[in-house]
């Protein structure tokens, strides 16, 4: 078992950011992951109308009380897997943890931040009312709508066009669109019509033809980015996740990106009670790397980011594999434990590893999280006061490298 890229990124430069202007890259990752969004929304919107008609979600009567456009845990989890839209009860269950956490389901009572494979009540949003209709989820509702009108347009502007020599089906010029939003009624001047296209492409649901320009009303081509109508997987959703983790933790602009210079090579070893097996080749040392250091040294920023990504290949620290249930069960031989971590120059120094729950593979004896008291063999239960015992590795390094550099962690640890 290898140490992939971005469980080290908890070990990297923070600053990176700071130093590049905000570029198109950062702009397009943006949209990806509003696109991505997007296709999470339609796959829940998609499952609750297949549950309404499978009868799966129904008024139901729990400890002499009436749960509304309810459904029971467990007998979602049996349609998903009889239905083929997860391959094993736990991918289910983590299916169903993915749209928990973009809040398109929530417990009925909401006592529970995780879902359970157990008789127990959940409830999508849009069947209660408390679905959040905020500004991107009324952008992308609006988008869908004239997707969705367009489409069913007879003389629609969406059609296979011609931009330097290359075909694009579906395509509209920019002008055509504010067009056909003014006839339609849909905007009340060309200036609120660009405002509005702009805000889709913000958004990624429209987007240039070549990805090369922001939205004109003028002649340029553009598409729509999601087709509305299509049926999802849900577990589409997964993988779709994994790769925009995979495509945003190798891209150089990332924060976490760790890289080494040709001229700036060094061993630092992490504590492991394994052995000396865990080692990792980084750029220097802790106390010695830091952003402006390599920039002094005469390296341009360019080299820095090109240069190759630091592998190494240990065991799992892990004596055997725990359950989130064991973790959980009445007794189980762990401590509970609040730890606070403050990134330095070189990020909080520990690597995590693992599917749910996931744990701490690495620390850096130099590092912030070992001055906190992290250590190896860890389980981390909550990042920042959300559950995360139940999502892997990526998702609870996504958590931490995009909020604060002061990180609260709650984490069980084996007695003695």
């Amino acid at each position: 078992m290898a140490i992939t890229k971005s469980e080290l990124h908890l070990l990297c430069i923070p600053e990176i950011r700071n130093m590049e202007p905000t570029s198109r890259p950062n702009i397009k990752r943006k949209g990806m992951t509003r696109q991505l969004k997007a296709e999470i929304m339609i796959a829940g919107e998609q499952l609750r109308l297949k549950l309404h008609d499978g009868k799966l979600i129904k008024d139901r009567r729990y400890h002499l009380r009436t749960y509304p456009n309810c459904f029971v845990a467990h007998e979602l989890i049996d349609w998903l897997v009889s239905h083929k839209e997860a391959p094993d009860r736990a991918a289910a269950v983590h299916l169903m943890q993915h749209l928990m956490d973009h809040n398109i389901v929530h417990h009925a009572c909401d006592k529970r931040p995780v879902f359970k494979d157990a008789k127990l009540l959940y409830r999508f949003r849009k069947d209660d009312g408390t679905f959040p209709f905020n500004t991107e989820v009324k952008i992308f509702m609006r988008g869908q709508r004239l997707y969705e009108h367009l489409i069913g347009d007879n003389n629609s502007i969406l059609q296979l066009r011609e931009e330097h020599g290359v075909a694009y089906q579906r395509s509209f010029p920019g002008y055509q669109l504010i067009d056909w939003l003014l006839q339609n009624g849909e905007v009340e001047s060309r200036r609120r019509g660009l405002e509005l296209c702009r805000a889709l492409q913000e958004h990624g649901i429209i987007q240039h033809v070549a990805k090369k320009h922001d939205f004109f009303d003028g002649g340029l081509l553009y598409q729509f980015c999601i087709n509305f109508r299509r049926q999802r997987r849900l577990c589409e959703l997964l993988s779709d996740s994994e790769q925009d983790n995979k495509n945003e933790e190798n891209h150089p602009d990332n924060p976490c990106f760790l890289c080494k210079s040709p001229s700036h090579r060094g061993n630092s070893a992490f504590q492991s009670d394994l052995n000396k097996e865990l080692k990792l080749v980084t750029s220097g040392h802790r106390d010695s790397l830091n952003s402006i250091k390599l920039n002094s040294a005469g390296l341009p920023f360019a080299q820095l980011l090109s240069a190759s990504v630091v592998r190494c290949n240990p065991k799992s620290v892990l004596r055997r594999h725990f359950t989130c249930e064991e973790l959980l069960a009445a007794g189980a031989p762990f401590n509970k434990r609040v730890l606070t971590v403050t990134a330095d120059a070189l990020g909080w120094g520990f690597v995590v590893r693992g599917k749910a729950p996931c744990y701490v593979q690495a620390v850096d004896p130099c590092s912030p999280a070992a001055v906190a008291g992290i250590k190896v063999r860890q389980f981390v239960c909550q990042v920042n006061g959300r559950c995360v015992l139940y999502l892997d590795y990526r998702t609870v390094f996504r958590l931490v490298t995009t909020g604060p550099r002061t990180v609260v962690l709650e984490v069980m640890e084996p007695l003695g």
